[in-house]
């Protein structure tokens, strides 16, 4: 077991999953996904980059997993990224073991470091919703509500509020306030989608980078994007029984002696170094 506790959260591995829980005075983004348990199967990597305060310790997830970055699309905040932690400089070697432990686990199960073809996390929990400059959208797992505040232009308020049912969704943007520049939460319709700026468009919200709040229209994006059509490759199966599945039990000897086989011949075919082939097949051994 690998665990590390700071301010902006804890973060635990027990060899199959790494699970995540945000600190009181993390970023609202953070606070509202709560507790994240991700099965190694979801990892592509980890990595901890030292600085003079500490550091940060980094979560790579394999593309299309996560069902959050796929919504955000690389345009999350270092502060609202949810596998991201700040850690301070007398934790340095606890992250650092951390590293070391998730990075074994992966040569072990050896898990691809190829795009996802489905989900292998679960979205947001529902209902959700997500504050903007001009209103606010939310999200039961059904339908999709945009209800307006004052500060909509007429050609939106004078509608009153929109609502639709997520099958007649066929794709969701989000895209932050960068800058002098808005941003906006905007759901697609079919060809008929409006193309209207997202001022004035009833099926857009605008954002205004105002507050930090605004960062959690992102979440509504990915509630949402879980239930559009997709290929998976895995089953429909909770977070729990997916990291169950990532690992053999521990007393199937067959399993991890084939393992040990495999690493034998990563090895001598030169793709593991010494200490990597050392370190896994201890880590290996320790099973048995």
């Amino acid at each position: 077991m690998a665990e590390i506790i700071q301010r902006d959260g804890t973060w635990t591995f027990d060899g199959d999953t790494v699970r995540i829980v945000p600190g009181s005075k993390a970023h609202p983004v953070r606070q509202e996904l709560g507790e994240l348990a991700i099965p190694v199967q979801a990892l592509a990597g980890v990595s901890f980059e030292p600085d003079r305060k500490g550091g940060r310790l980094r979560l790579r997830l394999r593309t299309g997993a996560c069902p959050v970055l796929r919504a955000a699309d690389g345009r999350l905040k270092d502060a609202s990224d949810p596998y991201q932690l700040a850690v301070e400089k007398d934790r340095t070697g606890v992250a650092e073991y951390f590293v070391d432990e998730v990075r074994n686990a992966l040569v072990i199960e050896q898990v691809p470091d190829t795009p996802a073809e489905g989900f292998l996390l679960p979205g947001p929990s529902l209902p959700v919703s997500g504050g903007g400059g001009d209103g606010t959208a939310s999200f039961d797992g059904e339908t999709v509500r945009l209800t307006w505040n004052w500060k909509a232009t007429e050609s939106k308020s004078s509608g009153g509020s929109v609502t639709f049912p997520v099958s007649e969704v066929t794709g969701v943007r989000w895209l932050p306030a960068i800058g002098l520049e808005n941003g906006y939460l905007r759901f697609e319709r079919g060809p008929g989608s409006s193309s209207a700026p997202p001022k004035f468009d009833p099926y857009s919200l605008e954002l205004w980078g105002l507050s930090r709040k605004e960062y959690s229209a992102v979440l509504v994006a990915a509630a949402v994007l879980t239930r559009l059509p997709r290929p998976r490759t895995v089953p429909e199966l909770p977070v729990a029984d997916l990291a169950k599945a990532a690992a053999p039990p521990a007393d199937d000897h067959d399993v991890l002696l084939r393992r040990l086989r495999e690493l034998g011949e990563l090895h001598q075919a030169g793709i593991l170094t010494d200490d990597e082939f050392s370190t896994a097949k201890q880590a290996v051994l320790k099973r048995l």
